[in-house]
């Protein structure tokens, strides 16, 4: 098989899912493919509305569902391996996801956005990518969480079966509340603007709260009408 002549989605089917199955990611729960994550600007031209093209990452995977810690970037074989980097590290920055990797089919380019490793990039070969225990170990050291603390950060999201899925910035706020409630802060601020989900957010917080501490009590104040689904 030359695998020149293959699409990038190729690429990824025959290369790459087969070596993060084989590291031991489990493609149902761990590993999300093609994921858009923002709808696209708003261009007005005089009367004419548009949208411009959204951003969409062609793999996340997480801890849980919901926790992500890495990225990955895929290219063509006709692309080197390192070539979907700096798109990769522009996802990363807005998903706030520490572990990034661009592949084309050959090998992986890791990069290690916590500062926490002797190397910040490496190259991999296709069987050398990190199994979720390593990945996490690594998260783990750079937040400082301890076992007591993880067992905090990893409590699950609510899932109504509907489908329904937070936001990436609400993804960001929730999972960031929690690690700080883990670590013992008992202020936290978050600050988001109308229409962006602030109910929901709450309410995915008080979720995974009252899970990681049965029993507590927890006051909701708020004003309006309550919509924990909705947009409010």
């Amino acid at each position: 098989m030359d695998k020149r002549t293959l699409s990038e989605r190729d690429i990824c089917t025959k290369f790459i899912t087969p070596a993060l199955v084989t590291a031991g990611w489990n493609i149902t729960t761990q590993i999300r493919e093609e994921v858009s994550f923002t709808k696209g600007r708003i261009i007005v031209r005089g009367k004419m509305v548009s949208r411009g093209e959204g951003k969409r990452a062609d793999y996340i995977l997480s801890a849980k569902p919901n926790i992500p810690i890495a990225i990955i970037e895929a290219k063509d074989n006709k692309q080197p391996v390192g070539g979907g980097m700096q798109q990769a590290l522009g996802y990363a920055e807005t998903l706030d996801i520490p572990f990034v990797f661009s592949s084309n089919g050959d090998g992986f380019v890791f990069h290690d956005r916590t500062g926490a490793s002797s190397e910040v990039e490496q190259t991999l070969e296709m069987d050398e990518f990190p199994s979720p225990q390593e990945l996490w170990h690594r998260y783990k050291v750079w937040k400082g969480l301890t076992d007591a603390e993880e067992k905090i950060a990893l409590q699950d999201y609510h899932d109504d079966g509907s489908g329904k899925e937070p936001r990436y910035y609400q993804v960001n706020a929730i999972n960031k509340t929690m690690e700080a409630i883990a670590k013992g802060q008992d202020r936290v601020l978050l600050v988001m603007a109308t229409g962006t989900g602030k109910t929901y957010t709450a309410f995915q917080i008080i979720w995974r709260f009252r899970n990681a501490f049965p029993g507590k009590r927890v006051l909701f104040l708020g004003s309006g009408p309550i919509d924990l689904f909705g947009g409010s």
